[in-house]
């Protein structure tokens, strides 16, 4: 064989090498792809792949910079700081990742344009009302999806904490159900992968943060699902959580950096104490297992003050608001992470979204405290959170206690009114969530004994308030549960939901009576909600609770709005004379509920154990 042929054949070995080692590296790039005209110019790119930042980098575009290269400890990752500059045009670009002197791999790294009014976006405010679901619990929409390859734990309806395969297809076939309730919202619990051996089917302990999860569907069915609510009038919040994930996501198995995920010699738990970040006796100790703590064994504790780690999370939220066209965000356990990183996440978010809206799990039972995590509070240290809204537990707290009680001082709607007189610690009170129960408390009608008529004055409070309700779905079915010993008790299936159900709860003739009657009801409350401005945003001013009944009023300019709350267990008889401040500028009261008119002489007669919602008319 002659040195030609030899070095030929040499020349194809390499060559065939090269080629082959191209087509078996699949790095994994995040965020996948980004947008050509963001208000930030900054992008950061995690690359991982095994021994990645041995790797130097050539980016074939002239609108943007590599401004550096970060290598951590771990050889497999590496993170490419740019900058965007403002000519850049939309299309995919040639990046190269070369290891001593030839190219390893190649990406076609995409920018691409930005939906027209897609940085003003309205978002949520008062005048909206939110339906909350769990996926894996509403519908199942595709039973192929319900056991996929590679996840690790497969669908079985027999375990109430296991995988049911409600899924994103069942939510969307089921949007008009939501929207002729009267809801104008839909908060989804967390999509992301939740790829773990067991009980993940919350969506909480997440392994992969661009992903949606396989057995719920994928990013175009998330896509047509928001696309299909926006069509019916309903806006989309995405749950998300920043302060831990599941321990089978990749940066467990193989960690960027030592200090990425917080470190014990033991398992070590949170103590749940968001009091020690507000608290200004606290211990440094006290502090430190607060934030560092793990929330459960399966969820490692997240290091947010690690920057590159920050960078991804932010960006993370700018993405999935710009890929599915959110209107809103859950952020779960607001106060776990460090509260320095949520300020900057909430400021950077808003600043691509001045209108968008977030609202944080701040779960904590006084005002004082909860007020703290809302943005503009006026904090003895100075901090703001920057996130418009928090869910509002203390009123929660009065209405799991309100219409269980018998009256006095204190007690049962001296709870409401007495809440309420705090709204003085919230920066903004119309812009808290208010809400009856969740997917982590008991289902409010088995705490208030099973009774309707006090699910009904509860639900008449909550639409009529301040704030933005928000309904846990299944109240409408009176739905129970405790949430001890096992969330799947108050996390059941929808009835219809899936293939083969004997009942079909989406429709009336599939309701029981009782279902219907509590059905209509919450159905009548939110056309009259909708109707009414003064419920949104008109001045609240409330009477105090005396004899067992609460009277107060929601009005803005000629739209007023009289509620009366009778607690007792006969009727009463209302003397009109204390609330002359506001009713000796109207005539007549329209009962919205009934639909009966009463002139505003000296007496009105709530029934017992009601609640009485009167327009009032000049």
């Amino acid at each position: 064989m002659s040195n030609n042929v030899k070095r030929f054949l040499l020349s194809s070995f390499i060559l065939l090498f090269i080629v082959s080692a191209l087509h078996s590296i699949n790095p994994r790039v995040e965020p996948p792809f980004w947008w050509a005209d963001m208000k930030n110019s900054q992008l950061q790119l995690l690359i991982y792949a095994e021994d990645i930042s041995a790797c130097e980098v050539k980016f074939d575009c002239s609108h943007a910079v590599i401004d550096r290269l970060v290598r951590t400890a771990n050889p497999n990752y590496l993170f490419i700081d740019m900058t965007i500059l403002p000519a850049m045009i939309p299309g995919s670009y040639h990046m190269e990742f070369i290891k001593n002197q030839q190219t390893i791999f190649c990406y076609e790294y995409e920018f691409k344009p930005r939906s027209e009014g897609s940085a003003n976006r309205k978002g949520i405010d008062a005048s909206d009302a939110i339906y909350l679901i769990m996926p894996d619990r509403f519908a199942n929409g595709n039973p192929e999806n319900d056991n996929m390859p590679g996840m690790l734990e497969k669908a079985d309806r027999s375990k109430p904490n296991g995988r049911h395969g409600g899924d994103l297809r069942g939510i969307q076939q089921n949007l008009s159900y939501i929207r002729d309730l009267g809801f104008t919202c839909i908060w989804i619990n967390p999509v992301f992968e939740n790829n773990m051996p067991r009980y993940s089917y919350h969506g909480y302990a997440i392994t992969d943060f661009y992903k949606i999860d396989s057995r719920l569907g994928t990013l175009d069915d998330y896509c047509n699902l928001i696309s299909d609510a926006h069509s019916q009038g309903l806006k989309v919040i995405k749950d998300m959580i920043f302060n831990h994930c599941g321990t089978e996501h990749y940066w467990v198995k193989d960690p960027p950096s030592p200090d990425w995920i917080h470190q014990w010699k033991g398992f070590t738990r949170t103590n749940y104490r968001a009091t020690t970040f507000v608290d200004p006796h606290r211990s440094e100790y006290d502090l430190r297992k607060m934030v560092k703590g793990w929330f459960d064994t399966s969820m490692p504790d997240l290091n947010q003050s690690n920057p590159l780690l920050a960078k991804y999370l932010i960006q993370n939220s700018i993405w999935w608001i710009e890929v599915a066209g959110l209107d809103g965000i859950r952020m779960d356990t607001q106060p776990y992470p460090y509260k320095e990183f949520m300020a900057e996440w909430a400021k950077t978010v808003l600043s691509e979204y001045p209108n968008f809206y977030i609202v944080g799990e701040a779960w904590l039972t006084k005002a004082s405290l909860v007020a703290y995590y809302q943005k503009g509070a006026l904090n003895h240290d100075g901090y703001n959170s920057y996130l418009p809204g928090v869910f509002d537990f203390p009123l929660n707290g009065a209405m799991l206690a309100a219409f269980n009680e018998n009256d006095g001082w204190d007690k049962g709607l001296a709870r409401l009114y007495e809440t309420l007189t705090e709204d003085f610690l919230y920066a903004n009170p119309f812009a808290l969530v208010t809400f009856l129960d969740n997917h982590d408390k008991n289902r409010y009608f088995t705490t208030v004994g099973e009774d309707l008529a006090k699910l009904k004055m509860a639900l008449s409070f909550l639409m009529t308030t301040r704030g933005i309700p928000s309904v846990y779905y299944g109240t409408e079915l009176l739905m129970t549960g405790w949430e001890q010993p096992e969330h799947g008790e108050i996390r059941k299936d929808f009835p219809g939901g899936w293939p083969g159900d004997k009942v079909n709860a989406f429709t009336t003739s599939g309701r029981t009576p009782i279902q219907n009657e509590i059905y209509d009801y919450l159905k009548k409350l939110l056309k009259i909600r909708s109707e009414h401005r003064a419920l949104h945003f008109g001045k609240l001013t409330h009477f105090i609770p005396q004899g067992g009944v609460y009277v107060y009023f929601r009005h803005l300019e000629n739209d007023c709005v009289m509620v009366i709350l009778n607690n007792n267990k006969s009727d009463g008889e209302l003397d009109l004379s204390r609330f002359h401040e506001i009713l000796d500028s109207y005539s007549s009261a329209s009962d919205l509920i009934t639909q009966e008119t009463h002139a505003l002489s000296k007496t009105l007669r709530p029934k017992a154990k009601s609640a009485t919602i009167y327009h009032l008319s000049r």
